[in-house]
């Protein structure tokens, strides 16, 4: 039998860099039960308008300078998120030079 934990889908957030290096870490409290739209779209913003960002790991703290940072990408999807600055219904146009 699984738990309840065991069906919340992780997000994965991956930080592409100036330099063309890129990391990228599961965050699991964006889908819990309970988080409504308002709290992830304010939690986004908020934490893309800070200058640094922190992410906590089980073994580390990782701070990552955001002037660095040139593209920033959720997976899978939030649809919750929307409003000013949201692009919704967008499609891939360039999908065959697109690495996956």
């Amino acid at each position: 039998m699984y738990s309840q934990e065991s069906d919340i889908t992780p997000t994965y957030i991956t930080f592409h860099y100036l330099n063309g290096h890129s990391d990228s870490f599961n965050i699991h409290h964006l889908t819990e039960p309970g988080v409504t739209r308002q709290d992830i779209r304010q939690e986004i913003r908020r934490f893309l308008n800070e200058g640094w960002w922190v992410v906590k790991l089980p073994d580390e703290t990782i701070f990552i300078n955001a002037s660095q940072v040139v593209k920033v990408e959720l997976k899978p999807p939030i649809p919750s998120l929307e409003g000013e600055g949201v692009l919704s219904d967008a499609q891939w146009v360039t999908a065959l030079n697109r690495p996956r």
